[in-house]
């Protein structure tokens, strides 16, 4: 049976309802009763008790529940049947009518016979119906009229009204399939709504911008679908409507109007849900439109930080004065150059605040996060701006000082020109004399805008650029100027008596020289000003410690304010440093489940090519291993300093030795590239990449770590910059380090696998201290004879690894191919053992060059460096692993002579045991005598630096 919970439908019946045993008919009674026909039908016996009872159900569940509670009127048209067939049929609906009735009207049979059979049986059985109603028997189509007015009938039943049953039964199934596409309609909007009402906000540009995408997707497919229901129902409309278009006179009989009623109300739900849900929605899509422009703002503002903090890094290498003008020059220039590219970051910068405020006018959600923002990026550029024009200023006053020490310092020297030039014949003339006296007197008139005022005054005019270069050179210039002066005055005072002695006898006295260059540290003038200063220390009440106290106050609000803004860019680092970081593991735990995992999907199996098989491991790497220790341990310990940035040094120098695993991961990042490169458009890659909705590929993800473990040492350069004097700058500054010494590691470790042709294993030659590119010359001394290799003429390239325990000589070889397959190789040529090698500091001609040698200078290697710094790093190093080795050995000596025999020859030493203790293989050596490197290492203080093992 049909469920209760679920109604029955028209087309769940439609077979029975054809079958027109039961109608509906659209007319109503004097009480407005439905009417329910029962017409002629042969095989009403037939009809089984299940399809009676739905089909009368059905019916009574038609119209409206305030005409159904009236009752319903049943006629019976039984005229042309037998008494039999009406017995049964009140029977049948007696026991089984599902709804209330007010009246049952039965035409009896119109044959004489059965007419009077009815008559008679239906008084004896009429106690058998058992109905709380009249059941009247009817004998013509006209009695009837006198209970039912004849427009609510058919003409069948001799009324004026039009039915069609299939059009009926089609009506009702089209609406209530219309309704049911309603009822849907509406609950997929509501769960639409509910969907985005409890949608978060996604926190990168990507993530948002899919989200409005999908849901503006969602949005328009109900949109399409409520259209089709909408279309659906304005036809069905225009189907009821349309007796109506045909015959206006046409008057709808109750039911009619009902089913207009109904469709209208629902196209109106329709209306209404459709209405709210684009309120809704425009709501809601003005939020992720919002929320879209906060994300951009924040990407481009994280952009802009970045690029400010680049360009004011680069500003302060323009804090330098310059040695001489040109290089002033030169360092103005390059600011100047420099300055374009500030005040374009700068105009970035303001548009990016002004687009800020745009948002915020626009009564953006996050006011609270953009207002700081925009205030920041205002205060960074007001620094900035501030920081060039000071820089500028420094400059040209640095330029200005220059300019004036370098036309001083040319006076000086035309000065001693023209006295070098003057000849000392033509002088001894009283013509000559006057002449030379008046060309020196017309070079003395220039010395107003030419020399220098004194020292005190161009210390106090210059006092913000000048350094100890700078003091050096003043007081350079103002000896060569006092030297010059005394030597004009002493050759003018020569003249003058020459001039003198042409014209008069009495010779004129010169005035003393000394008296005009009498130190104006000790004038009278000097010493009354500083005792008016010491006894004005009291003016008016205020003493010198009240304004002391003052400027110390001033110092202190200042150094207060200075405190504060660095404490808000640490945060701001660190913020960044949590912020990437989450990113990153988030990043590693998709790469890892959304490739690595689906790897061993055997669902996914026949995507892959076969040199993709069993190689999750090279192509990964030990990525597993780093998603671990950053999800579990690192992320969480680093969380816990968000609130003293400063001190987070310490987390990366406990977790130190962990972060070598970057190491592994780098030494297998060129097998992984290879691989990916062989398999890069494989279906395999393309469905993962498609799940993921990733725009990049899984080559663009394999690279993070490399990545990451290079903007560790950027965060931590600044943080190192905005907490110095902090409780934790000590330990940033050893993380750096130790984070720098990881990359260099990483680095060498890259070109040492990139070895090929050397017969051992590297791991025995100890660990790798330095590696580089140099050009190398070779000697090779022969008996009694030097010859010289042709390439002591011509070097050789090569590049040299530095051990602990040898030292490698390769050969660079570029390799063809993109990305690490590019990555050059290292054929290898010779090897050094540390415990056989010498080193000359300093070779001749050149001062990049170094002397390897061994075997007493039988084999020399001259190794010129790229720079003298890149040579005095290894010549260093060199020496430290010569040292450390000379140390062990002399600890093995000390602890051997300990536990000889007195009696024991120096020719009896047990050297094999030498040879398994040390690093220092096969050494001769005697008690009685110091060996050479001991003696090399006592002369060295005399000699330039050389350093050689002993000898064997």
């Amino acid at each position: 049976m049909q469920q209760e919970n679920s109604p029955l439908c028209a087309i769940d019946i439609a077979p029975d309802l054809r079958k027109k045993f039961a109608f509906l008919l659209g007319g109503r009674g004097q009480n407005g009763s439905p009417i329910i026909v029962f017409p002629e039908f042969s095989a009403f016996g037939e009809i089984q008790e299940m399809e009676f009872h739905n089909v009368l159900t059905y019916l009574t569940n038609v119209p409206s529940l305030s005409a159904a509670g009236v009752g319903f009127i049943l006629v019976i048209d039984r005229r042309q049947d037998r008494w039999a067939a009406v017995k049964g049929t009140l029977l049948r609906i007696a026991g089984s009518f599902p709804g209330n009735l007010q009246l049952v009207l039965v035409l009896r049979p119109t044959t004489l016979f059965q007419r009077t059979l009815s008559d008679i049986l239906f008084k004896f059985n009429k106690d058998e119906f058992k109905m709380k109603v009249p059941v009247i028997m009817l004998s013509s189509v006209t009695e009837l009229h006198s209970y039912i007015d004849q427009t609510q009938l058919t003409t069948e039943l001799g009324g004026t009204q039009e039915y069609c049953h299939e059009q009926w039964i089609s009506h009702r199934t089209d609406m209530e399939g219309f309704a049911l596409m309603v009822k849907r309609t509406a609950q997929i909007l509501q769960s639409f709504g509910t969907e985005l009402a409890e949608t978060e906000l996604p926190n990168d540009i990507q993530a948002t911008a899919n989200l409005l995408r999908s849901h503006t997707d969602k949005k328009d497919k109900m949109k399409e679908d409520l259209h089709v229901a909408l279309g659906q129902g304005s036809r069905l409309l225009d189907s009821i409507n349309e007796p109506v278009v045909r015959d206006p006179d046409h008057n709808r009989n109750q039911g009619e109007l009902e089913n207009l009623s109904t469709v209208q109300r629902l196209l109106s739900q329709l209306d209404e849900t459709e209405r709210a849900c684009d309120e809704f929605w425009g709501t809601h899509q003005a939020k992720l439109e919002k929320c879209l422009q906060l994300r951009h703002f924040e990407h481009n503002f994280r952009e802009m930080r970045c690029l400010l903090d680049q360009v004011a890094e680069r500003l302060t290498a323009f804090s330098e004065v310059g040695i001489n003008p040109a290089h002033a020059d030169h360092i103005f220039c390059d600011l100047n150059s420099h300055e374009a590219r500030v005040l374009e970051v700068l105009d970035e910068a303001q548009a990016l605040a002004r687009e800020g405020d745009e948002l915020i006018q626009s009564s953006h959600y996050a006011e609270d996060s953009i207002q700081p923002k925009c205030s920041e990026l205002r205060a960074v550029s007001k620094e900035l701006s501030s920081t060039l024009r000071a820089r500028k200023d420094h400059l040209l006053r640095a330029m200005e000082l220059h300019h004036n020490l370098e036309r001083a310092a040319k006076w000086c020297g035309d000065g001693l020109y023209l006295l070098a030039s003057q000849p000392v014949d033509k002088c001894q003339s009283h013509e000559g004399a006057e002449s030379a006296l008046q060309e020196m007197e017309r070079y003395l008139d220039t010395a107003g805008h030419n020399k220098l005022t004194d020292p005190s005054s161009i210390y106090s005019d210059y006092k913000t650029v000048l350094n100890q270069d700078f003091r050096d050179q003043i007081d350079k210039v103002f000896q060569k100027q006092v030297s010059v002066q005394e030597m004009f005055e002493k050759r003018m005072v020569s003249l003058k008596k020459l001039a003198a002695k042409q014209t008069r006898p009495v010779q004129p006295v010169a005035p003393r020289p000394e008296a005009f260059i009498k130190s104006p540290l000790c004038s009278p003038a000097k010493r009354v000003l500083e005792k008016s200063c010491s006894e004005g220390d009291s003016v008016n009440g205020v003493s010198s410690r009240t304004v002391e106290g003052q400027l110390q106050s001033s110092r202190s609000t200042s150094l207060s304010e200075e405190d504060e803004n660095l404490a808000i860019l640490r945060k701001h680092v660190m913020n960044e440093l949590l912020e990437t970081e989450r990113g990153y593991v988030e990043e590693l735990h998709c790469v890892l489940q959304g490739y690595a995992s689906e790897m061993d999907n055997p669902a996914m199996a026949s995507l892959m090519p076969a040199p993709l098989q069993n190689k999750k491991d090279v192509l990964f790497g030990n990525m597993p291993e780093i998603y671990t220790f950053h999800k579990r341990t690192f992320l969480r310990e680093l969380e816990e300093y968000q609130g003293c940035p400063e001190l987070v040094g310490r987390c990366f120098l406990q977790r130190m030795t962990d972060l070598q695993i970057y190491e592994k991961y780098c030494q297998n990042k060129p097998r992984s590239e290879s691989l990916w490169r062989q398999c890069s458009d494989c279906t395999f890659f393309q469905e993962c990449q498609k799940k993921l909705e990733h725009k990049l590929g899984l080559d663009s993800y394999l690279l993070k770590p490399v990545q990451r473990i290079t903007k560790y040492q950027l965060l931590l350069k600044e943080l190192l910059k905005y907490s110095k004097g902090c409780e934790g700058s000590e330990a940033l500054q050893e993380a750096l380090t130790s984070i720098l010494g990881i990359l260099k590691a990483v680095n060498d470790s890259m070109h040492l696998i990139a070895i090929t042709g050397f017969d051992g294993h590297l791991g025995d030659l100890g660990r790798l201290l330095m590696q580089g590119s140099f050009s190398v010359w070779t000697e090779h001394k022969k008996g009694h004879a030097k010859v010289k290799d042709m390439a002591r003429f011509k070097p050789m390239q090569r590049h040299l690894f530095l051990h602990e325990k040898a030292l490698l000589f390769c050969k660079r070889r570029e390799e063809n191919g993109e990305g690490y397959e590019k990555a050059p190789s290292y054929s290898f040529k010779q090897s050094l053992r540390m415990s056989a090698v010498g080193i000359t500091e300093n070779a001749k001609g050149d001062n990049k060059k170094f002397e390897v040698w061994c075997n007493s200078r039988e084999e020399v290697y001259i190794v010129q460096a790229p720079t003298t710094e890149v040579k005095t790093t290894w010549v260093n190093e060199i020496r430290k692993v010569l040292t450390t080795q000379l140390e062990a050995y002399r600890v093995l000596m000390i602890r051997w002579d300990c536990g000889r025999s007195p009696c024991m020859s120096s020719r009896s030493q047990p050297t094999e045991v030498v040879r398994r203790t040390v690093p220092v293989p096969s050494y001769r050596w005697r008690t009685c005598q110091p060996s050479f490197i001991q003696k090399r290492g006592e002369e060295h203080e005399g000699e330039e630096g050389r350093t050689q093992q002993p000898r064997r």
